[in-house]
Parts: C-alpha cells; structure tokens; sequence
C-alpha cells in the first residue's frame, strides 16, 4: 500500500523534474490530447531509464514545486473515467495504474502514476509514440523505439489480453465459423464440440485464456466496433483496385471480424478465367487466373504475420492486367525466401505465435510450414510466374501474376525434369531481369544454366536450346569482346580515323540486350583502351586510328 501523503512530499523535495517524474499546475483544467501524450512519454521514459512506473502530478509549479491546487475534474466520477478514456487511445488500453488525491492546506494535488511500457512493446498515443527530454515532450526518436522493440524479441502482441472485452464484443457468427472450422480441423471431436457453450469452446480452440479475451481473439472473431481494443494496432485489410496505368478505380476496407471477412475480400476478386496453349499440346488450357488456395494462403499469412504494433493495415492491390500484390507490416522473419522454400518446415519462431496457433487450430494456414512452397509449386505448374516477394523497410510484399508472361519460356522450361524447384526459382529471378547474390549465381552457374558476370547475368545457350530462346540467348549474350575490337580495327584501317561516338553507333545495338545504355558505351571505351594498351591503335585529340609500327 502506497503512502500517498510521503511520496508527495519526497517528489516535493527535490529540486528538478526528471523523464518520469513531470509536474504540471493544471489550476483549471488540462488539455486531453496533451495528457495523453505525457502518458505515452512518462510510460516510455519509465521503460528506458528502468523504473517501474512515472509520475504526472497536477496542482504543483514546476519551477519551485509550490502547491498552487487543482479543479482538473474535481468531480470523482469523471475523475476516475479518466481510465478508460485514456485507455481508449493508448497500446493495448495500458491506462494508468491508480489515479491518487491528495488535499492539502494550499490546494488539492492529482497523482498520476503511470506503468513503465512492458518489455517490448513501447506506448503509443492516438497512434504517436512520444518519449521525454527534460523538460521537453518530443516524438520517441527510432533508437529509442527500436530499444524498448528489442527488449523482448519473444514478446507476443496476439496473446495480450483485452483488459475491458468481454464475450458480448465478439461476433457470434464469426464464433459459429470458428467452430465449424474447428469440427473440421478435429473430427474425433466434431459431436463433442456442439456440447460445448461459447466460453468453453474459444477456450479449447485456444482462442481465449480462462475466458479473457485476447488481442487475437479480437482479429478474427470481434465485431467490427470492438477493434478499438487494439488501438493503435489495426485489425484492416484494404482491397483496391487499379487499372493497367496504376490508377485507382476502385477500393473497400474491411475489418474485424478477419475469419469472415477474408471471404468478402476474395469475393472482390475479379478471377476471370485464362485460356493459354501449353506446349505440344492441339487444345487451350482454361483456369483460374489465379488458384484460390494461393489467395487463401497469401492473406492468412498477412493475417498471421502482420507486426500490429506498427498500426499498419493489410494491403491487397489488384491491378486489372491480372496481377495481384499483397503487403502486411513487419519484417520477414525467416530473413529471405529461400530459406523457407528449402527448409519446407514449420518455423522456430513466429512474430504472433498465439495467433498462428489459433490459425493453426482453425484450419486457417498449413500445420507443416509447407504453404508458401505450395504457392510456388502451383504457380510453376500453371507455367505462370512465380510468387515475387519484396523484403523491404520492415514490411513483405508478394506479388503473383494471373497469366503466362512467356508461355514459350515458361513451358519449356517447367518441363525439364532435371531442375528443381529452387533453381526454376532462381532461373525466374534471371528472366524477370533480378539481381542474384554470388551464392545464386554460384548454383546456376554449376549447372551451366546462366552465362556472364553478376548483375549481367542471362540464361546459358544450353537453355536456350531446350525453352527455344536462341533468339534472346544472342540478343541477351551480345558479341564478344574479341569481334567488338575486330570490328573496331576493321574500321580504323578503312577509314582511317574514327572518334568514339562512330564506334558507340556501330557497337551498341550489337551489345548484350542486359547492358543499359551506360553499360554498353563504357563496355565500348573499355574496349577501346584494351586495344590502345596492346599497341594496336592510338589516340590523338578525340580521333583514334591505328598505331604507327616501330
């Protein structure tokens, strides 16, 4: 039990404010918005400097720490609502841990004492993250967000309690989803589970704990009004479509309750039907422009992943040339894709293990980690382009085209047995002109599959035989240095003198199609000093011709 009256007069005594420790006059009142954010900065502050708790005390000056007296909400009612008007605004409705009165001869004085931010999870107000300097209230710079972030890389956001949820604040359609899924996941127990009453059911799918209402329980099972309880954190996936110049034509949003409204967003879908001709084949082929399991299987795991402290939402662009782009925040865990493609495996670690589980539990996303290889292996035998994941400024975008971009290529080369499915992976990135790391490059190379020097990199003749791209193997290889410089002295000795743009205008239609235009006049230039060097031609001013023999 605190003595309120002593810890008073130990703040009073000391002759300056520290981050947790602010005294402010508030005789008449105290702006909201303002309180609000001293209670982010006190709660960072607290965290930072590893205090317990901070203080926010009105009805002292500042300056000499005089007792002027407070009217702020003298009426103990709406003194103590303060609670969860502040929570309202705040991550994870974290609110003050008492709010103390103490009357004194010269004025009434509040205490506000303020829980230091958990391990890894900094404080937000309204959605802005505020710490302390002094005196001064500033924006929590990123070291000092990334530095309370770091301190429990094992903190789950999904299995946090909502402290003022009950049962009334989930849906009960969704909670009827939720347990057909589960009858569905568990069919020993499908006769079992229709005994169960709500609270016993949400508990065994792991849904809840001992009937409190988690942050997950909110994402997929609560009504669209109660998403508030995870403010900052947003529980939105937002559907727009754009035209083939990436202008907006339409778009909706879509929020809690995620295990119903996941079939909404699939339904604004346009899947029109592709037809396309495979290789060797009299008849066209007719699917889906894109297969609904991968639809599935890319927003669960934006579901499933999403870093909610970011207050980011869910991101599903459809582009009307048949192209798809999902994007949730936080960063990829399992670092790159490759990783995951060969491992073929659940992961060790999850960012919001408490909801995969339930994901898991609900039949919602693959028990084995196999999903995303799935994805590929679909879109591979389809022969269309396989999933394009972008790991960048903490966030995952994945991409997954709705037609064959080169059914020539993609035919031919999907049916080459001795390939696997990490090298036409790879082999895709060398086609849509991506950049492979020395260790890529290394296993295309091995396999005489690629040609050139990183990042100019194109598929091997031996390639092109097989998917009948000779045409783009030469166009992509280009003439070598040798007939480059033959082409050069050639010129030189029938005309005698040439400057470089003579020969850039000869050369670089002739150059590697990989090359960009500042690549092939330097390959031009090189080639040209590689020539001087060895004696065969000389410069004078811009003109070049052949050297004078000794």
């Amino acid at each position: 039990m605190i003595d309120i009256y002593a810890k008073l007069n130990t703040f009073l005594s000391q002759n300056f404010e520290t981050e947790v420790l602010e005294f402010k006059e508030a005789k008449n009142g105290y702006d909201f918005d303002s309180l609000g954010e001293y209670f982010s900065a006190l709660s960072n502050e607290a965290n930072l400097k590893g205090h317990d708790e901070a203080w926010l005390i009105f009805g002292v000056k500042d300056k000499d720490k005089s007792i002027v007296g407070t009217q702020y909400r003298y009426d103990q009612a709406k003194l103590h609502s303060l609670k969860a008007e502040i929570a309202n605004h705040t991550t994870n409705r974290i609110t003050f841990k008492e709010i103390h009165e103490v009357k004194k001869e010269k004025g009434r004085v509040l205490l506000f004492q303020i829980p230091a931010a958990p391990k890894g999870l900094p404080i937000a107000w309204k959605g802005h993250y505020y710490g302390g300097d002094g005196e001064e209230l500033h924006a929590l710079n990123l070291e000092e967000f990334e530095r309370i972030r770091a301190q429990n890389s094992d903190s789950d956001w999904s299995i946090q309690i909502c402290e003022d949820a009950t049962i009334a604040d989930l849906s009960p359609e969704a909670i009827n989803k939720a347990r057909e899924l589960y009858a569905i996941k568990n069919p020993k127990l499908a006769n079992e589970i229709q005994s169960w009453d709500d609270v016993t059911f949400l508990n065994k799918a792991k849904i809840t704990i001992k009937g409190k209402i988690t942050n997950t329980a909110i994402v997929l099972l609560g009504k669209s009004e109660s998403e508030y309880f995870l403010s900052p954190a947003i529980a939105q996936i937002t559907w727009i479509l754009k035209d083939k110049d990436n202008i907006e034509k339409d778009y909706e949003h879509f929020t809690c309750p995620l295990i119903l409204n996941v079939a909404k967003v699939y339904e604004k879908i346009r899947n029109l039907k592709y037809r396309y001709m495979r290789a060797g084949s009299l008849f066209p082929d007719e699917v889906d422009s894109y297969d609904p399991y991968i639809i599935r299987e890319a927003l669960n795991n934006c579901i499933a992943h999403q870093d909610y402290t970011m207050g980011g939402k869910i991101n599903l662009v459809e582009f009307e040339d048949r192209k798809l782009v999902f994007s949730n925040k936080g960063s990829f865990i399992p670092e790159n894709i490759n990783n995951v493609i060969s491992l073929d495996a659940p992961e060790p670690k999850y960012r919001n293990r408490f909801l995969a589980q339930t994901m898991v539990n609900l039949n919602l996303i693959d028990t084995i980690g196999s999903g995303i290889k799935k994805m590929f292996i679909i879109q591979k035998n389809k022969f269309f382009p396989l999933p394009e994941y972008e790991l960048s400024n903490k966030s995952v975008k994945v991409t997954i085209e709705g037609k064959v971009l080169d059914v020539k290529y993609a035919s031919k080369l999907a049916s080459m047995p001795e390939l696997s499915l990490e090298e036409i992976i790879l082999l895709d990135k060398v086609q849509k002109g991506h950049n492979l790391n020395a260790e890529e490059a290394k296993i295309l190379k091995a396999k005489n599959l690629i040609e050139g020097k990183r990042p100019n990199l194109h598929i091997s003749s031996e390639v092109a035989k097989q998917t009948g791209q000779k045409d783009d193997y030469i166009k992509m290889r280009g003439i070598d240095d040798d007939y480059c410089q033959k082409i050069i002295v050639d010129y030189l000795k029938k005309f005698k003198t040439g400057k470089r743009a003579d020969f850039e205008k000869i050369l670089l239609d002739k150059l590697p199609d990989i090359l960009d235009e500042e690549q092939k006049a330097n390959k031009v230039r090189n080639n040209l000093q590689s020539l001087r060097k060895s004696g065969i031609i000389e410069v004078l001013g811009h003109l070049w011709k052949i050297a004078k023999t000794k």
